[in-house]
């Protein structure tokens, strides 16, 4: 798992006025509230008072309220009140990691890490979205018991489909058709199919489509999973799955579907029917991978030419592993419940004399 990258926290339905809302990402604890103005906050979870967590707290104006002794930290994690303190001024060292949040798509999300703003990977832009051309889905969130890389990976594997969703009549992959592509943050593949008649599809069960059909896959840093269907300009599907790893055995994906067909907001359902049937056959396969985790060693798995996006993904990870900004999860395993560690901030790079340790990182070559 890796910081310095944009993460989905939780749904923008999920996050009310009222209440913070506790989540986990990146095997850390984290707390996720709105300020009087609805703008929501995303801060490490632990009061470094006691330990208390501010997650299960509640909102106070324009901070979140500690449940253990009432001290109160505003949207920068600066403690504003320590009410149990007969009124003493906060000292400077009283604060909390806070983290840049967005709000797109439905989604809040956190960029967690300790980048300037000016150094950060972006967070991915769905073009089409506010296209009246295009009908978007409201975000689905995916509970998947398995590592969020090996999801990625699943979705950028062009070779898997036609054994994992023989319903979907994917024609067997030829090399002659395919072809990968690198951008600033990312990899992907396109492939070519040819004019299938797409029988067994949810388009022709629909309307009687046929066309030059190309599929393809691409991931924007370690953890966005973008994957287009394109039959032709009047039919086309563009998946979006924002990744949220949250231990090595457990994963949430915030699914957002859009078509620029059958845009009749009463077929929403019939439509996300038939893609959560898809993630489904995935996510079954997932759940069962052994090892859990994607191998540390290539020479682990028996690679073949076909899995050439995969380890060009692989190769990504290595890059940002050499930067610093892989989390050790060997030493959070050891310590787990015995040290209170927190995601680096931007702001750790601005101060220090913070209470909390920031995660162990693996040592990076840069």
């Amino acid at each position: 798992m890796y910081i310095n990258f944009w993460y989905p926290v939780c749904t923008t339905d999920e996050l009310s006025t009222d209440a913070p809302l506790p989540v986990r990402l990146l095997g850390q604890r984290l707390a996720v509230f709105r300020d009087s103005e609805g703008k929501p906050h995303v801060l490490s979870d632990t009061c470094i008072h006691r330990g208390g967590s501010l997650g299960h707290g509640k909102v106070n104006g324009d901070c979140i309220e500690c449940p253990y002794h009432g001290w109160q930290f505003d949207a920068d994690g600066k403690c504003q009140l320590m009410p149990s303190e007969d009124g003493m001024k906060p000292p400077a060292r009283a604060k909390v990691d806070s983290y840049p949040t967005e709000e797109r798509y439905g989604v809040v999300f956190a960029f967690l890490g300790d980048l300037p703003e000016n150094e950060r990977p972006p967070l991915y832009e769905i073009e089409e979205f506010d296209s009246d051309e295009w009908r978007p889905s409201a975000p689905i969130v995916l509970n998947a018991n398995c590592y969020y890389e090996r999801s990625v990976e699943n979705g950028i594997d062009p070779v898997h489909n036609q054994f994992v969703h023989p319903a979907q009549g994917y024609p067997p992959m030829h090399k002659e058709t395919f072809r990968t592509w690198d951008n600033e943050w990312g990899t992907g593949f396109d492939a070519y199919f040819g004019d299938p008649v797409l029988e067994n599809t949810v388009l022709a069960k629909d309307r009687n489509v046929t066309g030059e059909l190309k599929a393809g896959s691409w991931f924007h840093g370690p953890n966005v999973l973008v994957t287009s269907i394109f039959v032709n300009a009047a039919s086309n599907l563009v998946q979006y799955l924002f990744e949220a790893p949250i231990d090595r055995d457990h994963t949430k994906i915030y699914f957002i579907n859009m078509r620029n067909f059958i845009l009749d907001p009463e077929l929403d359902e019939k439509v996300m029917e038939v893609n959560l049937k898809i993630t489904a056959e995935d996510i079954g396969i997932l759940e069962q991978l052994y090892p859990v985790r994607t191998p540390d060693s290539p020479g682990r798995e028996l690679m073949t030419s076909s899995d050439a996006i995969v380890k060009r993904y692989r190769e990504w990870l290595g890059d940002w592993k050499k930067k610093g900004w892989l989390i050790d999860q060997k030493i959070l395993k050891q310590e787990d419940g015995d040290v209170a560690y927190a995601i680096p901030s931007p702001a750790r790079r601005q101060s220090g004399n913070w209470v909390l340790e920031s995660v162990p990182l693996v040592p990076g070559e840069e």
